[in-house]
């Protein structure tokens, strides 16, 4: 990669953005350079640029994992967005949560960016998280990112969406021997689809590795460097830049859904209704004793295991002895709990509907040093309709947990559009 001529363009660009210029040969330009390669354009960008011209503000939405969260990309495109549209007044919504995959992005759409109110120009960002966190399958994958698509594009069939593959070793090494990694070709079909743009800055930096322009360690790791962030929000900008020629704004197409089950109708359900004990009245004084689930902020300084803050002041539907039981009703198509599995996470038996029971491992690869967020799922694909659900703390656990805690910061749902 020739890293000066990227820079010169990149410069170039900006000199003409901020002086007013309308970049309609700089497509082209980008593709001579090596990095535009990796980036496939789809649809159009007119929408946000009228909003943002013509409107004097915009919103600008960034979901994702803790490359989102950091001091990464995302200041980066903040910054370029400005220069382009310095009239422009913008709220930008930083919505990544670290470990985070996309399965909790669909669940905290809703809260953590729709709430905020209408968006014009989303970037995602889940290759990563769902591969080495979550280790989805491509259905689970597919589930999340179609679901977080479908459900910002009903909420404003105008938005905007860039779509962004970020690197680790895993998915480089399948780049390196011809294959595709499970998240990113899951992430592809639902970008194809729904005629979103995409930035596969893992194929671009396995590509400049393999030709000795760059390391691992100049690239900065899966936590990138400045110079990783770098190449990223240059990539991103060369679709922000493309030719934008619409008068006036175009909804979006909005397709069948490509997996019936995607979580495109996500939500916190909150803890009404929850029971515990079979229904029995616990009180505060005596729940521990009895080994009930209580909803309550726990003492994090006296459990071990590393807190993050921001999860710090929150009440969390907490269990910790076996036998400890919930029992409630939900409607919808998919159940989810969004916990903190720290080192003392036990281990669940559960039914629904009465089904047969079935068990799950709350305990994580991550989990031996960190109360760690991730959402297990009890079910999907079933029939949208209203279900019950009774589940208790087994006394087994897992060989490296010491201890049997469920802690759950939210029960998630997914109901049919």
């Amino acid at each position: 990669m020739n890293i000066e001529r990227r820079d010169f363009l990149r410069a170039t660009a900006l000199t003409a953005l901020t002086s007013g210029v309308m970049l309609r040969g700089f497509p082209a330009l980008c593709e001579s350079v090596e990095f535009a390669r990796n980036v496939t354009y789809r649809g159009a960008y007119s929408n946000s640029r009228l909003i943002f011209e013509r409107r004097k503000r915009g919103r600008v939405a960034f979901l994702g994992g803790s490359i989102t969260e950091m001091d990464g990309y995302r200041p980066m495109v903040c910054d370029f967005l400005r220069a382009r549209f310095p009239e422009t007044e913008f709220d930008f919504i930083a919505a990544g949560v670290s470990s985070t995959c996309s399965d909790v992005g669909a669940f905290r759409l809703a809260t953590d960016v729709l709430s905020r109110g209408q968006v014009d120009l989303f970037f995602v960002e889940y290759a990563v998280n769902d591969d080495q966190d979550g280790r989805f399958d491509l259905t689970h994958s597919l589930r999340g990112m179609e679901g977080i698509v479908r459900h910002i594009r009903r909420a404003n069939p105008n938005v905007d969406i860039v779509m962004t593959f970020f690197a680790n070793e895993n998915l480089m090494a399948q780049y390196a021997s011809g294959k595709v990694g499970t998240s990113i070709q899951a992430h592809s079909k639902v970008a194809e689809r729904y005629d979103i743009s995409t930035v596969n800055l893992c194929k671009e930096i396995q590509e400049e590795i393999a030709s000795g322009a760059l390391t691992w360690q100049e690239y900065g790791g899966v936590h990138p460097a400045p110079r990783g962030n770098r190449i990223c929000a240059d990539m991103i900008e060369t679709i922000l830049t493309q030719r934008a020629d619409g008068t006036e704004l175009q909804a979006h197409a909005m397709p069948e859904a490509l997996d019936p089950y995607s979580y495109s109708n996500a939500s916190w359900r909150g803890f009404d209704g929850v029971g515990t004990n079979a229904g029995v009245a616990i009180t505060a004084g005596d729940a521990l004793a009895q080994g009930a689930f209580q909803l309550y902020e726990p003492d994090w300084s006296k459990i071990p295991g590393s807190f993050r803050s921001n999860f710090g002041g929150k009440p969390l539907l907490c269990g910790e002895r076996p036998g400890a039981e919930l029992n409630f009703e939900f409607d919808g198509n998919a159940l989810a709990f969004y916990i903190l599995a720290g080192p003392d996470a036990g281990m669940i038996e559960y039914a629904i509907d009465g089904g047969a029971p079935q068990r799950l491992n709350a305990f994580h690869d991550y989990s031996a040093g960190l109360h760690y967020p991730r959402a297990i799922t009890l079910a999907d694909a079933l029939k949208d309709a209203r279900h019950t659900v009774k589940l208790r703390l087994l006394d087994e656990k897992d060989s490296r947990s010491k201890g049997t805690a469920l802690r759950i910061l939210q029960i998630a749902v997914n109901r049919g559009e």
